[in-house]
């Protein structure tokens, strides 16, 4: 039992919804539908607490944009007393295929923006995350363009059973731990 803080990475506004480098967003909201509970904007995030087998998850959606995420996970770390190896961030990943997903103890920034901000502000790089895959499906030269863009109708239907395996991996690694759930979930290639 305890209190883990679910920090889903993207960047606020109406031009970045449904775009690859929002899934965090994507999941966390559809965590919060399962739970059928509503972000409320609070601090640094919009926030909201749910309660899962006798755990507190307190997810967090940044408000910061992405490049400064580490100020927003670590307000919400310090105010809600979570311990580092009780985070989950969930990211978008370049190196990891559509159908992939990847559930680390810790690593490297991968040259992620938001991950750089939080390894930065927590001064390790020892926490969990998850690196939702999205390809790089893209001409050379064209990745800003391809991480900020809208996800193809083709890709769509992969993406949103992704999304409900990466809620259902939150709620496994709350309840049985980060070692249990890798091995529950990153050898799966999910398909249609």
């Amino acid at each position: 039992m305890g209190k883990y803080l679910i920090a889903g990475l993207g960047n606020i506004g109406a031009e970045y919804a449904g775009t690859r480098h929002n899934i965090g967003f994507d999941v966390l909201d559809a965590l919060a539908g399962k739970h059928d509970v509503r972000f409320s904007v609070e601090r640094l995030a919009e926030m909201v607490e749910i309660k899962w087998h006798g755990n507190v998850l307190v997810c967090i959606k940044p408000t910061t944009y992405m490049n400064l995420s580490g100020r927003a996970v670590k307000y919400w770390m310090d105010k809600e007393k979570i311990l580092t190896e009780h985070i989950l961030v969930i990211v978008d990943e370049l190196a990891l295929p559509l159908n992939r997903l990847r559930l680390r103890p810790g690593g490297s920034d991968a040259g992620h923006n938001g991950l750089t901000s939080i390894q930065e502000t927590l001064g390790t790089n020892v926490y969990p995350r998850l690196r939702f895959g999205i390809g790089n499906n893209f001409p050379r030269g064209r990745q800003v363009e391809y991480v900020l863009g809208k996800w193809g109708a083709e890709e769509l239907p992969l993406v949103r059973i992704k999304i409900e395996k990466s809620v259902e991996l939150i709620e496994s690694f709350a309840t049985i731990g980060i070692e249990r759930t890798m091995n529950l979930y990153n050898n799966l290639d999910f398909e249609l």
